[in-house]
């Protein structure tokens, strides 16, 4: 598993290095995991001596696609999400770029011999268990120079704010980035009361849990994403937090308070609609101009209240604005669903007593011509053309059904 992953990324290294082009683009998502990765990638590519553009997306978007790919000759890398897409940008690309996908998720193989998918999904590792995006950008920093072993600890950031542990505790090649963290004084792991560890980075500020920088990072990326927040972030992984940071997150703290507060009023008052397993909301543009990761966050607040029922899933929609940072207006027309449990559900999901949303939400996008890329068990995320959330939940619905849920 491994050792294959380790080869395929040697072999790209080898294809990067051939290439007469010296500017990357890079492309990464706008989560904690995300920037991490960013910048994980923009320091190694770096010191390679490439020139690093950045972009950063919520999703790899359809309508942003087209655009990237009209070019030909061109270093693309894809850190935190892509790995489904892989036969689409396979497609798009038609053997023009050399292409890079650094993900995670559930994966497809490319059908491009230039596009290079290097998700350890593929290779037998587990994205929601194993490996981060930030550790998977860690190992191929590592693979193009092992003095990269320095980034350690931002891959080891990354795999913490992702969240994914198994009995409160990181594993496999996510814990491996914390102990070489560890090594080189950037962490410290202690047991956590009641099981599992908490994991601290080492800052001028003292010592700081990691969950908790996690969470400064997610407010620059997510609420912040039509601002300067994803680059603050990147800029906060590489050089550390400032003053002015602070005070972006304090600012984008206090913007996305009153936005839930008034979400979870209406909640409270007006309810969920409601299914045989889905409850669902919808928030329509009323998060604006936070990007729409926030539905996600929002998700994640609410499934510990007690307006959720914790026997089904949670669904909430966001209307996705038509512009992209960097690429200026593009017409969307789409709607973000973003799913997750309950914390009682979790393990009745692991168990296999019940689908993960890996297993129902991209397929029922799918079904609606939708866009599907960066679904885990836990927590999922698929867009599709506005008008079709009602439908979205009723096909869901059919597909439980088929597997013996109805």
């Amino acid at each position: 598993m491994l050792d294959a992953l380790k080869d395929a990324m040697a072999s790209a290294a080898e294809e990067l290095e051939k290439m007469p082009e010296r500017v990357v683009q890079l492309f990464h998502h706008n989560d904690a995991d995300g920037l991490t990765s960013g910048a994980i990638l923009t320091r190694a590519f770096e010191r390679k001596g490439f020139e690093v553009r950045r972009f950063c997306l919520e999703k790899p978007y359809p309508a942003v696609l087209e655009k990237v790919y009209e070019q030909e000759g061109k270093i693309i890398v894809f850190a935190d999400f892509a790995g489904r897409i892989a036969p689409l940008l396979s497609e798009l690309n038609q053997g023009r770029n050399l292409t890079l996908i650094l993900d995670h998720h559930i994966a497809e193989p490319s059908t491009d011999a230039r596009v290079l998918n290097l998700d350890p999904d593929l290779f037998g590792l587990k994205g929601d268990r194993d490996i981060s995006g930030s550790a998977t950008g860690y190992l191929f920093a590592r693979t193009l120079d092992p003095a990269n072993r320095d980034l350690a600890h931002l891959a080891a950031i990354g795999a913490v704010a992702d969240g994914f542990f198994v009995d409160g505790a990181l594993v496999s090649e996510n814990r491996a980035a914390a102990l070489e963290a560890v090594e080189q004084g950037w962490f410290k792991i202690e047991p956590r009361e009641g099981g599992g560890e908490e994991y601290l980075l080492s800052g001028p500020r003292g010592w700081t849990p990691v969950l908790e920088f996690g969470d400064y990072l997610d407010i620059l990326g997510a609420v912040g994403y039509y601002g300067e927040g994803p680059e603050a972030g990147v800029r906060v992984c590489l050089e550390g937090v400032s003053e002015e940071s602070d005070q972006m997150v304090d600012e984008y703290r206090a913007t996305m308070r009153k936005a839930f507060d008034a979400e979870i009023a209406a909640l409270r008052t007006d309810g969920f609609r409601h299914t045989p397993h889905i409850q669902w909301f919808h928030v329509g543009d009323r998060f604006f101009p936070m990007g729409v990761k926030m539905i996600g966050v929002f998700c994640d607040a609410v499934k510990v209240m007690d307006i959720v029922d914790p026997e089904k899933y949670i669904a909430g929609y966001q209307v996705v604005p038509d512009e992209v940072p960097g690429f200026g207006p593009v017409p969307m027309h789409q709607v973000k669903i973003s799913m997750r449990v309950a914390p009682s559900m979790e393990e009745v999901i692991r168990s296999g007593r019940m689908p993960g949303l890996h297993t129902f939400l991209p397929e029922a996008t799918h079904r609606l011509g939708g866009f599907s890329d960066a679904c885990h068990s836990l927590t999922a995320a698929t867009t599709v053309e506005i008008g079709k959330e009602q439908q979205l939940i009723d096909e869901m619905e059919t597909i439980l059904g088929e597997y013996g849920h109805g």
